[in-house]
């Protein structure tokens, strides 16, 4: 199973399994990791999920679309990083995976 790493604002560190089709917002849940707050449910529509893709990773997840870029205009200190974890899908390909969490959601 395919671990995700969630790093919170004091620099702690939680490594999990996440299950293979899985968003990594679902990770955060399903682990009661704190600052993925999830309003939504992760139907892309509030943005509170909101984390940051360390660099190392960047290519492997990919870019936002079109919905998701839109939101993240609305997240407190956006990145180029900035991606919301409803829309990161997890596979073997992500296993490792590190995000950040942002000092605003805790």
């Amino acid at each position: 199973m395919p671990k995700v790493t969630y790093i919170s604002p004091d620099g702690n560190q939680q490594e999990v399994d996440v299950p293979e089709g899985n968003s990594v917002m679902e990770g955060a849940l399903d682990n009661m990791i704190d600052g993925i707050l999830a309003e939504c449910g992760g139907s892309c529509t509030c943005a509170t999920c909101h984390v940051y893709v360390d660099h190392a990773w960047m290519d492997k997840v990919g870019e936002p679309g079109e919905f998701e870029k839109d939101l993240l205009e609305i997240v407190l200190d956006p990145e180029p990083n900035s991606r919301l974890s409803c829309q990161i899908k997890v596979t073997e390909e992500l296993d490792g995976l590190v995000v950040c969490l942002p000092k605003s959601q805790i």
